[in-house]
């Protein structure tokens, strides 16, 4: 019983009724646009977001290859701010690729390695140095929030849209009040002739 008194206070808009005004009608209508966005854009932009993202991450892992580096020089034990050691630290390291060619590069590698060391960095299609491609786990992670991340952009763009045009309607109906009470008003006084 409450559930119906709800409803029906609810669609007031497209009733009827001697009160309403077009800012009300315009103000349904804007309200139901903006719901349907939300149920069916909302969804199709998340769907579209993680796929985007999945995609851009696939691309990354196959434009990518792990390579066998040599360290140049010894690296330092990266000195934390606490004391403690760990970390990473750039250093010189030089490689071969796979056609043959000498390379070398900055990379980030574990500190306290020595001079000739073995470490695996990750190359482009033109032998530069890039970071490591996101794993698996990584990519379904980040499709996952960037889904999320369109989706709630689509509902955010959706309501503030209502509430802006809500802002101008309700300036709207004021501004008519005012000119309806402006016209009672002048007319308070007068006496029947």
């Amino acid at each position: 019983m409450r559930g119906n008194r709800t409803i029906r206070r609810s669609l007031w808009r497209w009733r009827r009724n001697p009160l309403r005004r077009r800012e009300d009608v315009l103000e349904a209508w804007i309200l139901l646009i903006v719901w349907l966005v939300i149920a069916l854009v909302g969804p199709v932009a998340g769907v579209l977001g993680a796929q985007v993202s999945a995609h851009s991450a696939a691309q990354r892992r196959a434009e990518r290859h792990a390579v066998t580096a040599t360290l140049v020089s010894d690296v330092p034990h990266n000195a934390l701010a606490d004391g403690t050691t760990g970390g990473r630290v750039d250093a010189t390291v030089r490689w071969t690729a796979s056609d043959g060619t000498q390379h070398s590069g900055k990379a980030a590698v574990d500190g306290g390695l020595k001079a000739g060391s073995r470490v695996s960095v990750w190359t482009d299609r033109q032998n530069n140095l890039t970071p490591a491609p996101p794993t698996v786990t990584q990519a379904g992670v980040d499709a996952a929030f960037m889904g999320a991340a369109s989706s709630v952009a689509v509902v955010t763009a959706a309501a503030a849209g209502y509430y802006g045009a809500r802002l101008v309607l309700n300036r709207r109906r004021r501004t008519a009040l005012e000119d309806e009470w402006q016209q009672i008003g002048s007319q308070w006084g007068r006496t029947a002739s």
